[in-house]
């Protein structure tokens, strides 16, 4: 049954097949239309579209379901259209099952969100021609030990977690890559997350005399985790994961803090340009954009090239508005894409760039 599906969808793309490709190249890019994932998806579109219409390119939108409708619909689509990549994918059923018959076209795809470290294992195994855009799921951890072991040395370190599933596998897994290089925290506990004051933790903490705290914790556990610190004259060096980017909390964040996340791409020296251009289109460039903008740009380059576009991908260094774009053997991002982001005058910055408080 697979190998005649997979026949039928090669007939079906080789029949599509129109001049428009001789004009330039076609993406396919897979994203919701609808639902509340609508406005990502648009995000998605708005930077893929941008690139390709800058290089003669063109796409091909394909909506994303994001649950088990989407089946093989989505693969029959990119054939369809007669497309050299796709990009996109927000959810994992859509990019799960439409990789076998990508791969057996030679379509490689590049998501921009899906995280699944089971998945990408198996596009490894069975050699589905799928890329990473987005952190794999070791990144957060690989970099929390990178800053904590560069920059704690000498310092007396907690850990601490909210009780979620994801914020103890992270600090779990941080303690024990540290202790494998002999630093070892002073302090470990689990604390109760979503309380208006976090005293009694602030004053555990100060007892045991650490200085530096690594929290997996929420945004706003933190911001009064480092409210409380201040009150109590307790000074405490706080960072975070990712989930220091959610949404504003009631208590206002202390400036310091430090986060382990994506930076905003378009306040980058790479990104900038690009942004104000975008911005002229009536384009923001937030979310996805610049990573989908990223995404087709290394696409062209990399099929401008010539020969097997997935080969040229897998080998290739690109520049891009969020920077270099380079896949390692695992098909994961060369360089580790969370950078570390501080607290200044309201929002996030990249920690290198950021002025120092007053």
């Amino acid at each position: 049954m697979r190998t005649a599906f997979l026949a039928s969808l090669l007939a079906a793309s080789a029949l599509a097949a129109s001049p428009a490709a001789a004009a330039g190249l076609t993406f396919a890019v897979v994203a919701p239309k609808e639902g509340p994932l609508a406005i990502l998806g648009q995000q998605v579109r708005d930077g893929a579209r941008f690139a390709a219409e800058a290089n003669g390119d063109k796409v091909m939108e394909i909506a994303e379901a994001c649950d088990d409708t989407d089946g093989e619909r989505i693969a029959t689509d990119i054939l369809a259209a007669d497309a050299v990549a796709a990009v996109g994918f927000l959810c994992t059923e859509g990019l799960a099952a439409a990789l076998p018959a990508l791969a057996e076209a030679k379509v490689p795809a590049i998501t921009l969100s899906v995280r699944s470290g089971i998945l990408m294992e198996d596009a490894l195994k069975k050699r589905w021609p799928l890329f990473r855009l987005a952190p794999g799921p070791k990144a957060e951890a690989d970099k929390a030990v990178e800053i904590i072991t560069r920059d704690w040395k000498s310092e007396p370190f907690a850990l601490i977690d909210d009780g979620t599933i994801h914020a103890r596998e992270l600090v779990e897994t941080v303690r024990l890559r540290l202790e494998e290089v002999g630093m070892k925290a002073a302090f470990v506990d689990t604390f109760r997350p979503a309380q208006e004051q976090q005293l009694t933790l602030v004053r555990r903490l100060a007892k045991t005399g650490v200085t530096h705290v690594f929290v997996g914790g929420d945004r706003t556990d933190v911001a009064v985790i480092a409210r409380d610190a201040k009150a109590e004259k307790t000074p405490l060096a706080l960072l975070g994961g990712e989930a220091l980017l959610g949404a504003d909390p009631l208590v206002p964040m202390t400036e310091g803090v430090e986060a382990i996340a994506l930076p905003d791409y378009g306040t980058l020296p790479e990104g900038r340009p690009l942004a104000a251009s975008m911005l002229e289109k009536d384009i923001v460039a937030e979310g996805y954009v610049l990573p989908a903008h990223a995404a087709v740009t290394a696409l062209a380059t990399a099929a401008a090239a010539g020969g097997d576009l997935m080969e040229k991908l897998a080998a290739g260094s690109f520049a891009t508005a969020v920077g270099t774009v380079a896949f390692g053997a695992d098909h994961e991002m060369r360089e580790n894409p969370y950078d570390l982001l501080v607290w200044r005058a309201g929002a996030f910055v990249p920690a290198e760039t950021a002025p120092e408080s007053e």
